[in-house]
């Protein structure tokens, strides 16, 4: 099986929390082949990391560690480049459903994965709004 990934939906696999157990759940049922990531997730994961310290759900010390755990694990990963074709497509996905709350890096995460739609068995994140549009552009989830 091959799966496409959210930022919000990886970090659970490098931080116990709230939807890790559903995630960890997919990957001892299923034989996971490829993993596919959007280009952006290397930049969101960092930020996420970095709220976590912020909101002192985490210490600066765990937060090196999740970094530098997740940069190494990049060989692991299939990145969907974030070039012009993406951009563009993800612009129009902003327009058409921007008025139901689709926001910019969702937007990106979305053309990621729809860009990679004909490898992926199924896609995943842990926003709901995110997984909505992924059902109404076709997208398992």
């Amino acid at each position: 099986m091959n799966i496409f990934l959210d930022t919000s939906t990886l970090f659970k696999l490098y931080h116990t929390e709230v939807g890790t157990e559903k995630i960890d759940k997919i990957f001892v049922e299923n034989d996971v082949k490829e993993i596919y990531l959007s280009g952006i997730t290397k930049i969101e994961f960092n930020s996420v990391v970095w709220r976590k310290v912020r909101m002192q759900e985490i210490s600066e010390e765990q937060a090196k560690e999740l970094t530098k755990s997740f940069t190494e694990d990049y060989k692991l990963y299939n990145f969907v480049e974030v070039n012009n074709t993406l951009i563009k497509k993800a612009q129009q996905l902003v327009t058409k459903y921007g008025k139901i709350g689709l926001r910019t890096l969702d937007s990106i995460q979305l053309t990621s994965a729809i860009l990679v739609k004909k490898n992926i068995d199924i896609n995943k994140s842990s926003d709901n709004l995110l997984n909505k549009i992924f059902e109404l552009e076709g997208l398992k989830i």
